[in-house]
């Protein structure tokens, strides 16, 4: 039969709807098209089915500037840990060519007064908050940010429940605004015959309350004030992302370091750039005993990322990643405002 193949109820509906009209045989393969295409999404697992509806959103409708979330490009290059450090591990350090990102734990006081000890900031989450922040600071033209009514539906909107609990996605995040709180970041860059390191604590101030019982979950900060050499810094080195990729990564921190990564160095090359594998696992391999393990994970991230960007112009091969410049189209942004 000719709808034999259409299951779904609201495509039937609308077949019912159009039988007896003109061109109905077209009406029907198109729904047949339809009920395809979403068999084989549901047949996807799902992570490679959130990208896929991404690209496809991506490739439906041009970037607009409510797409568009920043991140501090220093962060794109140099990212903090994978996973969370063993509690006597209170320092961190991610080193790229002639750049380094050292990050040292701190403490917060509770209500009472006492010293909470805060872990390094990792995993996706912190680098989603930064994000957060991030666009936010530039949105709101201010160091000091009122994030209270924006939050859930920033979780949300990036795919995760917006529900507390012990296990929770909102007691993660919250987890790793206190680490953040807490931290300090040192940024260096060398030559060979001079170094140039800033010191910063990336939030100077955070109006939070941190129960005094560990069991209890902190509430979310209604501002949060960067200091000014973030703010100052965050304005001259913001790296636009699109937060429709962004959603399809929120799972996993070194996916989302690829992407910012890759955004990073294609929109600053002029030519095709050869990134050896060397320097692509002291980048991105952290946790890896095997280089041969690395390759193949990474080999899988980049694939995952370019079933988002399926055009854009990067391939592995033995010596590393080739890239080539690609412009704001092909990385899902919209087109720069002319000064």
């Amino acid at each position: 039969m000719l709808d034999a193949e259409i299951r779904d109820a609201d495509l039937l509906a609308e077949m019912e709807a159009a039988r007896g009209g003109a061109g109905f045989e077209f009406k029907v393969l198109g729904l047949k098209a339809r009920q395809r295409d979403r068999d084989r999404l549901g047949s996807l697992g799902r992570d490679a089915r959130r990208r896929a509806i991404i690209q496809r959103e991506l490739e439906d409708a041009a970037a607009t500037r409510e797409d568009m979330r920043h991140i501090h490009s220093v962060l794109a290059i140099c990212g903090l840990p994978y996973k969370r450090l063993p509690p006597d591990v209170r320092d961190f350090e991610r080193k790229q060519g002639n750049m380094a990102l050292d990050v040292s734990a701190g403490f917060l006081r509770d209500t009472n007064g006492n010293k909470r000890l805060q872990p390094v900031p990792f995993g996706p989450k912190a680098r989603l908050i930064l994000m957060h922040l991030c666009s936010e600071a530039i949105r709101q033209k201010s160091a000091t940010i009122d994030i209270a009514e924006t939050f859930t539906g920033f979780v949300r909107d990036l795919g995760f429940p917006d529900s507390g609990g012990k296990k929770g996605p909102l007691t993660a995040f919250k987890e790793q605004i206190n680490a953040l709180s807490a931290c300090t970041m040192r940024m260096s860059v060398w030559t060979g015959e001079r170094v140039r390191t800033r010191t910063i604590t990336p939030i100077e101030e955070i109006d939070l309350w941190l129960a005094a019982n560990p069991s209890q979950r902190s509430l979310w900060p209604s501002t949060v004030t960067f200091s000014p050499a973030m703010f100052e810094s965050l304005k001259r080195h913001a790296l636009p992302v699109n937060v429709k990729a962004v959603r399809a990564f929120a799972g996993s921190a070194r996916k989302l370091d690829l992407y910012f990564w890759l955004g990073y160095r294609m929109h600053n090359i002029a030519k095709e750039t050869i990134v050896p594998w060397t320097s692509l696992a002291e980048q991105f391999g952290e946790g890896y005993a095997r280089d041969r393990a690395f390759k193949a994970d990474f080999d899988q991230a980049l694939k995952d990322i370019k079933d988002v960007f399926p055009k854009l112009p990067v391939k592995l091969d033995e010596s590393g990643i080739r890239l080539c410049p690609a412009d704001f189209e092909l990385l899902a942004l919209p087109a720069p405002r002319k000064k």
